[in-house]
């Protein structure tokens, strides 16, 4: 199977991830999102909720958002293996990182 992981900074930033099943198969879920949930403190991150509740997708969008564009211009291997997580964590093959308008799809 084709996994195609998006993640847009707008109209003309946008920046795109494929993978094979042997791409994603030696990374557990657990691991995906626990690599996630560390980027995200290690980015500082903040709760978009009053309540202090993160919901993966949140997670998904701010570690995107503060780990910056030019990771993904670069074509880094963080920006690779946050995509990478992305398809694995949200057990998609096709997911849309859109930062500036706050949605993953």
């Amino acid at each position: 199977m084709l996994y195609t992981v998006t993640v847009s900074f707008g109209q003309n930033s946008e920046y795109e991830y494929k993978f094979l099943d042997d791409d994603l198969e030696s990374l557990p879920r657990e691991d995906a999102s626990r690599w996630l949930h560390s980027e995200y403190e290690t980015l500082e991150c903040a709760p978009r909720s009053p309540v202090g509740k993160i919901l993966l997708l949140d997670v998904i969008l701010d570690v995107a958002k503060y780990g910056g564009e030019d990771r993904f211009a670069a074509g880094s291997d963080w920006a690779r293996q946050f995509a990478r997580c992305c398809a694995v964590a949200l057990k998609r093959d096709t997911v849309r990182v859109d930062v500036p308008n706050l949605m993953v799809a």
